[in-house]
């Protein structure tokens, strides 16, 4: 009984009977809206999971310092070029400059989308699986010049590092691992990786000198991004790339310096390609970017859309119900309950909307994951998603309820 005159008091008072029999009388228009609810929730809700995670992506720290780093090729042209050498006297050069905390020659940049990789196993042997890192061949001044932390072991000597030719297929005997390699090769004891021999090219043995903290790979689509290895090596070629990192706010001004020093220095050759990290950030995440600005887009079209329909709705509902909205104004309803009906009627509206919109926004969601290697959505972006939903309803009918609360009473006399 008391359940009874519960719901009876709550009908009475907020008058869900009329509401449901004036939505019925309107139904195609009330369903236009519902779906229109619902198919905006789905692409908002889908399309904010979506930018989040591509955000978190182009957050992800790469490991080195890149406020303060650069990077800059040489390239030799003429038959009697001396690569190694015209290498050994660029990174003196380099490393003397004031400002520049350290320099080196490295075959390929973290976030530049171009570079070497290879796989590592912990056995010998073409039917053991290896573990994707890309490589970075580098000398000892490698963890100076980009600023990344040796957790465990120690770094290359001087005597380490090898010389590599083109047409060579060996490696060194020594290799540095990120962390994050360190785990995938020993998930139980990845610090204590170091003095463990782990295999590349199947075969070839190498030792692990050292672990550092976070490096990544030059590929940020790559799922293991941060499988990294160093190998203690300087190219022979005619071609360099060098790495240098400066003290905080001199990159610019040293960024001039270098790029005259190295084109005086040598005649033999060109220098081009000079690029901060920062730019070469931008540059990786582009893609990223422009999907986050068209889904914005995207998503703000929508929102107006849908208000707009609500909006278009309930003005079309004051103006068929001008004579029933006098009437009960003429019978002693408040401005506030004319609001207040409206509003709610929408609210009812909203509701079917939201509802619709959770089922079609798990199933968009299912078929982005399946589609394009996606996390599944978490479990409170469709809540969220909803409350904004049923806000967006609020506050679009809001004017035309203020509009129907303001019809006088004697218009129930009048249209008759």
């Amino acid at each position: 009984m008391t359940h009874s005159k519960g719901w009876s008091f709550f009908a009475e008072n907020w008058e869900v009977g009329p509401i449901f029999r004036a939505l019925l009388r309107n139904k195609v228009g009330a369903m236009l809206i519902a779906l229109q609810i619902a198919f905006t929730m789905t692409i908002i809700v889908n399309a904010i999971y979506i930018i989040v995670e591509r955000s978190q992506k182009m957050q992800r720290p790469s490991g080195i310092d890149e406020a303060n780093s650069f990077f800059i090729s040489s390239v030799g042209f003429s038959n009697n070029f001396n690569g190694l050498a015209t290498t050994q006297e660029d990174l003196n050069a380099l490393r003397a400059i004031n400002g520049v905390v350290d320099a080196i020659q490295i075959n390929a940049v973290p976030l530049s989308g171009s570079g070497w990789s290879m796989g590592l196993q912990t056995q010998p042997g073409a039917e053991f699986d290896g573990t994707g890192a890309a490589v970075y061949m580098v000398d000892e001044h490698a963890l100076k010049a980009l600023d990344v932390a040796l957790i465990a072991g120690e770094n290359f000597s001087a005597t380490d590092i090898q010389v590599r030719v083109s047409s060579q297929t060996h490696w060194p005997d020594k290799v540095i691992i990120t962390l994050a390699m360190a785990n995938k090769l020993f998930p139980q004891e990845a610090l204590a990786a170091v003095g463990k021999t782990v295999y590349i090219n199947d075969i070839e043995p190498m030792v692990v000198s050292g672990i550092i903290d976070k490096l990544q790979a030059p590929w940020v689509g790559w799922d293991n991004v941060e499988n990294v290895m160093l190998t203690p090596e300087i190219r022979d070629s005619k071609s360099s790339r060098y790495f240098i990192r400066t003290t905080s706010g001199e990159r610019d001004r040293i960024m001039t310096e270098v790029e005259t020093l190295l084109a005086k220095s040598n005649p033999q050759r060109i220098i081009k390609d000079m690029h901060t990290l920062d730019e070469t950030r931008l540059r990786a995440y582009r893609d990223n970017s422009a999907m986050i600005r068209i889904l914005i887009t995207v998503m703000t079209i929508l929102v107006i859309i849908t208000g707009l329909g609500i909006v278009g709705l309930a003005s079309f509902s004051v103006n068929q119900r001008k004579k029933q909205i006098g009437t009960r104004r003429a019978l002693g309803a408040s401005q506030q309950a004319i609001v207040r009906y409206f509003m709610l009627e929408n609210l009812l509206i909203s509701t079917a909307g939201v509802m619709i919109g959770a089922i079609f926004t798990v199933s968009l969601n299912i078929v982005l994951v399946n589609a394009f290697s996606l996390d599944p959505i978490t479990w409170y972006y469709i809540p969220l998603g909803m409350i904004a939903l049923w806000l967006v309803g609020q506050l679009a009918v809001y004017g035309p309820a203020k509009k129907a609360a303001s019809i006088a009473p004697a218009i129930a006399t009048r249209s008759v």
